[in-house]
């Protein structure tokens, strides 16, 4: 029974990350706006500036020049995306996506149906909403550590495309992003953001799962819909739109954190995810924790229907097993 969740939890969030990567990285990409780019080396920094801005006085140089980045709706941004990069790099970082898919949700998914059985009422095959949401933030909470190294490599991979060329990491593979990122920062670096990774998934899972269940239950005892796609459905999204509302804060800081760049000798941009955090308010203001709130919902709703839709179709396949 146990490693059946598992399985159909695994299957399912796969199925659901790659068909909506490109709205993940938009999201990655707009919660990234605003924030400081690192200093572009002179010589890059001239040649990329245009000619209003190209000074040649010799007291002022372009790396000390800081061109402010307007917030752009996602179809601008993804636009831009497929303009300066190519239609391929909508899926930068989909083989991390799929490590992230394999590790965090198949850790997550298997576990919450593990502790929902355990949990119900023999009697009513009930469980209250109190312990559905216990057991997302236990589940949560493991996936999220036994996934992070996944997830600092899907952001990195996703993100690299807004930075200067000469800056980019030009990680090749998920493989790749691990294994460099091992060597030249330490192993440590794999869960940087771990607290917030951890913070995010607990808040997701809680609210994503135990709103479908309290939600898919709730119709069927009204009478409303039977058992079928419509419900699940209409449940789906509305554990997508509760996940977003209540994620989207710890995942700019999360996405922030796990992308910032720390060069040797030097003090990282953020101490820590409360320092980013405050920086980010006092340089943008509050709603900056809402940056890429439209990519978020507009993933976070296609991806909850596709997951628990094809949950719900797997499980039926593997009924008798």
């Amino acid at each position: 029974m146990g490693v059946k969740g598992f399985v159909e939890g695994g299957i399912a969030s796969i199925v659901a990350g790659c068909s909506t990567h490109p709205l993940d990285l938009l999201k990655v990409r707009m919660q990234l706006q605003g924030e400081s780019l690192p200093a572009p080396a002179p010589a890059a920094a001239a040649h990329g500036l245009r000619p209003a801005l190209a000074f040649h006085s010799p007291a002022i140089s372009a790396a000390h020049i800081h061109v402010p980045h307007a917030a752009a709706p996602p179809f601008s941004v993804g636009a831009r995306i497929v303009r300066a990069e190519g239609m391929a790099a909508l899926f930068s970082g989909v083989s991390a996506t799929v490590l992230r898919q394999t590790l965090y949700s198949t850790t997550r998914m298997g576990l919450y149906d593990i502790l929902k059985k355990k949990w119900s009422d023999p009697r009513t095959n009930t469980l209250p909403l109190s312990r559905k949401i216990t057991a997302g933030l236990v589940a949560g909470a493991i996936g999220a550590m036994v996934g992070n190294p996944a997830d600092v490599a899907m952001v990195r991979m996703q993100a690299d495309g807004r930075l200067p060329a000469h800056q980019r990491r030009n990680y090749r593979s998920v493989v790749d992003a691990i294994a460099s990122m091992s060597k030249q920062e330490g192993v440590a670096s794999l869960w940087r953001g771990s607290s917030l990774t951890v913070n995010r998934a607990m808040v997701v899972t809680a609210s994503q799962l135990a709103t479908y269940d309290q939600v898919k239950e709730a119709i069927l005892e009204s009478g409303a819909m039977r058992d079928g796609l419509g419900t699940h459905v209409a449940a789906s999204f509305a554990a997508g739109f509760v996940a977003a509302v209540a994620s989207n804060p710890i995942d700019v800081i999360k996405t922030r954190v796990m992308n910032m760049k720390v060069e040797p000798g030097q003090a990282p941009p953020y101490a820590g995810a409360l320092d980013c955090a405050v920086k980010t308010i006092r340089a943008e203001g509050p709603m900056a924790l809402y940056k890429g709130f439209i990519p978020t919902i507009s993933r976070q709703g296609p991806f909850t229907v596709v997951l628990f839709v094809t949950l719900e179709q797997v499980r039926k396949i593997l009924k008798d097993f």
